[in-house]
């Protein structure tokens, strides 16, 4: 592979993403590297974090006495302070960064994560396909070449942290821990989608086997997700839902009740007022005199 269209990108790179700032934590980042063809350097260290990625070629990597392979689809972290050497006959391509924690800007949690990475045992990931880390770094650096787009350093930013994040995650393992972060609640989204659908089709009648349908679930799950997640029963929310619409349209709307009823979903006029002054303590019409009638200032139930 031609890593030249690469090499515009390094540069846009070092000139605009030097610190990252994101999820409580704050990286500084030391140089960004594209390398067509590298061989052999000397035994070094760093007081950073270094990560690079084989995109072609074959050679070793020694790190802090233990002697690994290089191939294609390799990625190998250099810890701070550990020496480490890269070797290569007929030379490596290589993608390459630099970067550390900035502790002060830092929350506790990440400064732990960052000791981990010190301290991990596994510096050298194999894939046989191209891994993720690769695929965002590659979307990153061909990214840093369109400097003419509008959000460009924006993008570069998150593109960045993004990749940071996700060479932390392949090396550090309390990262991958199913502990770590809980999984979303696939109920949330269920509710969630369930109360985008109410809110939108408030005029329609909303039973619990027709919106569990629309949502491929049964009623009795949905029912279940309403009363465990917000408390209150289906039916209960739906008609706080409609009583809300109904209130916000007779402050702000020209609407007859007639209207107002059909619009939130009531059968007749006669159930939602029914409903309205049983919830409200106060009958719609009167409700709406508050908002319209500039001389109401309060009101009575009598």
């Amino acid at each position: 592979m031609d890593l030249n269209k690469y090499l515009s990108g390094k540069t846009s790179l070092n000139d605009y993403v030097h610190r990252l700032n994101q999820n409580n934590a704050s990286f500084q980042v030391h140089y960004w590297g594209v390398m067509p063809k590298h061989y052999d350097n000397q035994l070094h260290k760093h007081s950073f974090f270094e990560v690079c990625y084989v995109v072609e070629g074959e050679g070793t990597y020694l790190d802090d006495q233990s002697t690994f392979t290089l191939q294609e689809n390799t990625l190998f972290l250099s810890r701070p302070e550990i020496l480490h050497q890269i070797k290569s006959e007929k030379g490596l391509s290589l993608l390459y960064v630099a970067f550390d924690l900035i502790e002060s800007e830092s929350s506790e949690n990440w400064i732990k994560i960052m000791e981990a990475a010190k301290q991990c045992t596994q510096v050298i990931l194999h894939d046989k396909d191209e891994m993720e880390t690769a695929l965002l770094w590659k979307s990153l650096l061909i990214q840093a070449t369109k400097r003419q787009n509008e959000f460009f350093e924006e993008m570069l930013s998150n593109i960045a942290n993004s990749l940071i994040l996700s060479i932390l995650q392949d090396f550090v393992p309390a990262l991958n821990k199913s502990n770590h972060k809980h999984d979303p609640e696939q109920h949330s989204v269920l509710l969630t989608q369930a109360q985008l659908y109410i809110h939108d089709n408030l005029s329609n009648s909303l039973k619990l086997t027709e919106v569990a349908k629309h949502l491929h679930i049964s009623g009795r799950h949905l029912s279940r997700i309403f009363v465990s997640e917000l408390g209150v029963s289906f039916s209960k929310y739906v008609q706080d839902e409609r009583i809300n619409k109904a209130m916000m349209l007779l402050k702000k709307s020209n609407l007859s009740l007639k209207e107002i009823a059909e619009e939130t979903g009531f059968m007749n006029v006669q159930y939602f007022t029914r409903v309205f002054t049983s919830m409200m303590q106060i009958s719609p019409g009167k409700f709406r005199s508050l908002f319209v009638d500039q001389n109401t200032t309060t009101y009575s139930h009598s």
